[in-house]
């Protein structure tokens, strides 16, 4: 089963107006199916390199005798990390004609993380993060719940039994730990960064507490902030940061921490199937990071998101803003009978946004208050996310 993925059409027309494109996103999210799938929908003739694959490496040993045989045609660079030093060498060719569509550059780290490509290609590059599928892509046959328990990766997704899902997370994770991190540049013990990825587990979406994790690691602060960068930056966490703008309160000055997966999240947590994840503890928090990542994953628009928590008890869980404006807040809840805080009251007042949300499994769709609304997390993607 071959899932078209929401963001072609905006790699599409990426392609039609950049001389290079880049998708991307973790190993295994489907860069390679969804490149594929561009090549064969695009007029213009292709060539795609592997780069892991060392035939593909070998062919680039002159690499600008070898594209330049090539300049007709767009020709697609997976794993395009492993040879950074082509970057300088794309800007020069793609600089001959300017030309539309000439590369399409597969990559499993940010921009931040392999640095040549925001220096090189400047004013020439389009990027794309491709997150794992979310609930706009999945077809009827997969359920929210599946899709919140397994998570979005696609061989997770579809692995036919538990037992094989958690062994493709298994090597999944060994290999990130044991290969491609180290790859991409992290010098650190496999076991040190398999035992902070799995305390990212279990603080996931509580404020990060650096000190604390440092006393567990045996490390420094500064090593584990870099840990914690390189993670984010191989697309593995992301930070929430607090919105602090103009507000003349003691505010919590730390990020949120959110494992871009939950199906990775329920692994590292010894989750298995939703029956096991109704009775643990961090039900709550698994659900507002499955709220939060496809939040993520489906929004358009040039809104920032953040969270709000302030040394008295205001909180709430996201504030989209545009500029310095609050545009909304939402509450994730876990309940379809969503029961409100004071500190959410207190937030509502402090920020004053237009409308506020509780987003819930699957309840109704109705005001509770004035300018507060509960709606199911699919009545908000479908009706109200676009509206931001």
């Amino acid at each position: 089963m071959v899932i078209r993925r929401n963001i072609i059409n905006e790699i599409n027309d990426s392609l039609r107006f950049f001389p290079v494109v880049s998708i991307i996103g973790p190993r295994q999210v489907g860069k390679t199916t969804l490149a594929k799938m561009l090549i064969k929908e695009i007029v213009k003739p292709s060539l795609y390199l592997d780069l892991e694959l060392q035939s593909d490496l070998n062919k680039l040993q002159d690499a600008e005798l070898f594209l330049s045989h090539h300049k007709d045609k767009l020709v697609v660079i997976d794993e395009v990390q492993h040879k950074k030093e082509l970057y300088p060498l794309l800007r020069a060719l793609v600089d001959q004609t300017r030309e539309a569509g000439q590369f399409l550059l597969l990559g499993s780290a940010s921009p931040e993380l392999i640095r040549h490509s925001s220096e090189s290609l400047a004013g020439r590059i389009a990027y794309h993060q491709l997150f794992p599928f979310n609930l706009k892509e999945i077809p009827e046959t997969i359920s929210q719940n599946e899709l919140w328990i397994k998570g979005g990766f696609p061989e997770a997704l579809k692995a036919p039994n538990d037992n094989l899902r958690e062994k493709w997370l298994n090597n999944f994770i060994s290999t990130y730990l044991n290969r491609d991190l180290l790859q991409l540049g992290l010098n650190a013990s496999p076991t040190v960064i398999r035992n902070l990825w799995s305390m990212m587990a279990h603080i996931n979406g509580q404020i990060l507490n650096v000190t604390g994790l440092t006393k567990s690691l045996g490390v420094t602060s500064p090593t584990v902030k870099r840990y914690i960068d390189f993670l984010e930056e191989a697309f593995l966490i992301k930070r929430l940061f607090p919105y602090s703008w103009n507000m003349k309160k003691r505010l919590v000055k730390s990020p949120k921490i959110f494992l871009n997966d939950t199906g990775i999240l329920h692994y590292l947590l010894g989750i298995n199937d939703f029956e096991s994840l109704t009775g643990n503890p961090k039900i709550g928090s698994s659900w507002e990071s499955f709220v939060f990542n496809q939040i993520m994953a489906i929004k358009k628009g040039n809104y920032n998101i953040f969270f709000y928590r302030t040394q008295n008890g205001a909180e709430v869980d996201l504030v989209f803003t545009k500029g310095q404006i609050v545009v909304a807040t939402a509450e994730v809840k876990y309940s379809n009978s969503p029961h409100l805080s004071k500190g959410n009251y207190l937030a509502f007042e402090d920020l004053d946004a237009p409308v506020n949300y509780i987003i819930t499994p699957s309840s109704d769709d109705y005001l509770i208050k004035e300018k507060v609304r509960v709606c199911s997390l699919k009545t908000f993607i479908d009706n109200y996310l676009a509206k931001l």
